[in-house]
């Protein structure tokens, strides 16, 4: 059994339709700027009609494998996190695994919203520890297809987009999964969700198309939560670490709106450049903002031996999480 797991690889790919703030705010007859200064983003990416979920994250895999340069016979296991799967049956990972050639390592999709990369790498280092075999994390969505255009709290929020990260054994414990914290409030479920598509109310003939797409119920409620359960999952997952705020060299938020990881990093006190933000240019997509976050950052200023990272997020269900991270 391994000490720990340590990252080998990022990769990242987003469609190519670029969208501004200005197509946006046009069709919901919204002031110009008024996106930017609520939320922090001037564009984002949207899937065109010929793009997949699956495609999207095979791009983010096949980059981030070839900057592992590991075999990709070696990969014991896909997680794929993803809110958009290319189909509700069967899981979409095992096309993604069968597309980049990893031969028969296992693969599953996770539905863990905005959190889902965190619940995946965590899942995954317990994977690599045990084994010791590389894995593969994928988190990617194609969220514009399930946006409300009419809805104005959602229609300016979310991107296209996929991430991915490979681990690996290592028995350097200064390295990977330092601290972990993960929480749920399943009292906040319908916050942030899709009416129907499940068995609670399936699709049928007389559906209108607006229950098949994204709502948020409560923006300011979803704010302040956000905030809080990031905050505090981060402060568990440092103390589990045995470090400060002050330790971390970089802080990696989902992107869910810059207000809320601005507010999150004044609460740990960590100091606002040491956050990386990608949500000016890349929007809001879920699971996939971490990973992709991840990867522009090491292509901008490449991860340095011995730095130390936070990762944190929170979304719909509600769930979120945190991981503090030796690279």
């Amino acid at each position: 059994m391994s000490k720990s797991s340590r990252i080998l690889g990022l990769g990242h790919h987003v469609p190519g339709r670029k969208v501004a703030n200005a197509e946006i705010e046009s069709n919901l007859g919204l002031e110009p700027g008024w996106i930017e200064r609520r939320t922090g983003i001037r564009s984002r990416f949207w899937a065109a009609d010929e793009d997949t979920l699956s495609g999207l994250a095979t791009q983010a895999g096949d980059m981030a494998l070839a900057n592992a340069g590991i075999d990709r016979g070696d990969i014991g296991l896909l997680l794929l996190a993803t809110s958009t799967p290319d189909h509700l049956l069967p899981p979409s990972a095992p096309l993604v695994a069968h597309k980049l050639g990893l031969g028969r390592a296992g693969a599953v999709d996770l539905t863990g919203a905005c959190a889902g990369f965190i619940y995946a790498l965590m899942f995954a280092d317990g994977f690599t520890r045990l084994h010791g075999k590389p894995a593969l994390i994928i988190a990617a969505n194609i969220l514009s297809r399930r946006i409300n255009p009419a809805e104005r709290a959602s229609a300016v929020l979310f991107a296209d987009a996929a991430g991915a990260v490979v681990i690996g054994a290592c028995e350097d414990q200064d390295l990977g999964i330092l601290g972990a914290s993960v929480d749920s409030d399943g009292s906040r479920y319908g916050l942030i969700q899709i009416p129907a598509g499940g068995s609670n109310k399936p699709f049928h003939g007389e559906l209108e198309l607006a229950q098949t797409r994204m709502t948020i119920t409560d923006g300011r409620e979803v704010f302040g939560k956000a905030v809080e359960m990031m905050t505090a999952c981060s402060r568990d997952a440092l103390a589990a670490a045995r470090m400060q705020p002050q330790d971390i060299d970089r802080f990696v938020p989902h992107q869910a709106n810059a207000r809320i990881f601005d507010a999150a990093g004044r609460n740990l006190g960590i100091a606002d450049q040491a956050i990386v933000k990608t949500i000016v240019d890349y929007g809001n997509s879920s699971a996939a903002t971490i990973p992709l976050s991840l990867s522009l950052a090491h292509q901008t200023e490449p991860f340095r031996q011995g730095e130390k990272i936070l990762l944190a997020a929170a979304g719909a269900g509600l769930s979120g999480g945190a991981l503090a991270v030796g690279i």
